[in-house]
């Protein structure tokens, strides 16, 4: 059973040390015999790197390294190469300046292992000067590889005028390889995020973007097909461990868990980095995730909570998931990009491709919920766990006094300069706590009179939920939020009654009048769901006022049909 390569970036080191290696190379000979300028975008911890240093190892001749691999036994001659590899998570970005000489350091570093001399100063110069000496000094056009281009941006993403100055940095720094066509024989640039070309690459206008290309979909990552050959035996070693004995399938919790992403919405793939965790530690958690979240991601859809109740059955174009403007962040496209999102299907329509994108699976769902909690109530992810247990309880047990309760003390905790002015904000975390339980919430429901805020069916109760906030002042009187509470409530309930929205959940022959629910009546008058099963409707009205921790409120009305 060979050893597993967890955060080894290094191919040599991987194939000297006995390593595991999902065989990539046949992506590699034919992005070789391909064109010659490329870009790749894939999320974070999702190989690569590796794949930049496989290649780099490629065009440097070593072909001793990649016996038994598919490159080996092909026609590719290993001509070497001069390469250049830059990468940029290890160039310092406080500032432009200081990107400009962590870059200008780098760069000398190289020169000087070359034995060259250069005189120049600007990042620019100098690397255009180094190519062109590399392809003198040994007579082949040279190799750049460029991992993690996007860096110097990502980094300050909450501070506009530093991502700016540092783009501008990079924009000229990269826009080089242009006029170092007659030099260069192969040049491939990767990142997290796609920038729009007239940002970053409006010089470097002959880059090849693979990213959403059908036969480079498999490029990164673990095929399904993959798992049983490479990492069979570890799968099977599960087997005999006392964590893992009451589990039937092994291989498809570990799909549910870290499989999922796809860039065709045919094909599927495994996180490489969560996948090797996994067999290392031997129990399903959140590896990936809390390797490092993305903090401006999470900031963002805090500001703009409607995108969070927005992403199931989400469809975007090509185009769109390719956007990202620092001025103009679009969280879609960048939960897409940083690993959020991911391609469930490719509809064609004309000459339009249509994406329909969901969260690929448990390990992103469930840490993206904690954290979306922690960020929204300000509250760490351990409250979000201690207390999710207690509403599921209640939930499937038609509890909604006690729920109410739990409920209470999670918007109780949002500090007052926490709070954000909009109904979704509170939605959303609702929305959260809701889907961290594992149960799957709908939101927007279209029935036949309208769209219902949120319908949630379990086994034995269905919640009908409508969702209403009324500002407050914090200067309020006990009896003026009162007023506000009630006025919320009669409106939610109101429009739940006139509108029909729990008229699609009752049998033809089962619906009677309504009866107000107290938390205390066990005499329950049951419908019918959809599958046959006997169920109790719940009206749930929701009111909250955007006040501090001390007089936030939630209140619900239930009616048991």
């Amino acid at each position: 059973m060979k050893k597993l390569p967890l955060g080894i970036q290094s191919f040599s080191k991987i194939i000297n040390g006995g390593y595991s290696y999902v065989d990539k190379t046949q992506y590699i000979y034919n992005l070789i015999n391909g064109a010659s300028y490329y870009f790749l975008s894939r999320p974070r911890r999702f190989g690569k790197s590796l794949l930049l240093d496989t290649i780099g190892e490629v065009f440097s001749g070593s072909k001793e390294l990649f016996a038994g691999l598919w490159i080996h036994d092909s026609d590719y001659d290993f001509t070497r190469h001069p390469v250049i590899r830059l990468d940029m998570s290890n160039v310092s970005n406080k500032t432009p300046n200081e990107l400009e000489e962590s870059l200008s350091s780098k760069l000398k570093k190289r020169i000087g292992e070359e034995g060259l001399s250069i005189d120049d100063k600007i990042p620019s110069d100098m690397f255009s000067h180094l190519i062109e000496s590399l392809h003198k000094k040994y007579d082949q056009r040279v190799v750049v590889l460029i991992d993690e281009y996007d860096k110097p941006i990502l980094d300050h993403l909450t501070d506009i005028e530093t991502a700016e100055a540092n783009r501008m940095v990079i924009k000229g720094f990269y826009g080089v390889l242009k006029s170092m066509d007659a030099h260069l024989r192969f040049t491939m640039i990767t990142g997290v995020s796609k920038f729009t070309k007239t940002s970053i690459f409006s010089e470097l206008n002959n880059l090849l973007d693979i990213t959403m290309m059908e036969e480079y979909a498999n490029i990164c990552g673990v095929e399904i097909d993959s798992l049983d050959e490479y990492f069979g035996e570890h799968i099977k070693s599960l087997s005999t461990h006392k964590r893992f004995a009451h589990r039937d399938n092994i291989r498809n919790d570990i799909l549910s868990w870290y499989d999922g992403y796809s860039w065709d919405g045919e094909t599927r793939v495994l996180n490489p980095f969560s996948l090797l965790s996994f067999f290392i530690q031997k129990r399903f958690v959140g590896f990936w995730f809390s390797s490092g979240s993305p903090t401006f991601l999470i900031k963002l859809l805090k500001e703009k909570p409607e995108s969070f109740l927005e992403l199931k059955d989400l469809k975007m174009l090509e185009m769109s998931l390719d956007r990202f403007d620092i001025k103009k962040i679009a969280v879609n496209p960048l939960l897409f990009q940083t690993g959020y999102l991911t391609v469930k299907e490719v509809e064609t329509f004309g000459d339009q491709d249509i994406y329909s994108l969901t969260i690929p699976n448990l390990e992103v769902e469930e840490a993206l919920y904690l954290d979306i909690i922690a960020e929204f109530s300000e509250k760490d992810s351990d409250f979000a766990v201690s207390s999710y247990r207690r509403l599921e309880e209640h939930l499937k047990a038609g509890d909604l006094q006690s729920t109410l309760l739990v409920l209470r003390a999670l918007f109780a905790s949002i500090p007052y300069n926490l709070h954000v002015d909009l109904e979704a904000y509170y939605h959303s975390i609702f929305y959260a706590v809701m889907s961290v339980l594992g149960l799957k919430m709908n939101v927007e429901v279209s029935v036949s009179g309208g769209r219902v805020d949120a319908v949630l069916e379990l086994s034995d109760n269905i919640y009908v939920m409508e969702f209403k906030y009324k500002h407050c002042d914090p200067s309020a009187s006990p009896e003026e939020r009162r007023k506000l509470f009630d006025t919320a409530l009669e409106e939610g309930m109101s429009q739940i009654h006139k509108k029909g929205y729990y008229k699609k959940y009752l049998s033809s022959d089962s619906a009677s009048s309504a009866t107000p629910y107290n938390g205390n009546n066990n005499s329950r008058n049951s419908v019918s769901g959809n599958d046959n099963s006997v169920k109790t409707v719940h009206l749930v009205a929701f009111a909250f006022l955007g006040r501090d921790n001390i007089d936030m409120r939630v209140e619900q009305l239930g009616l048991d049909m």
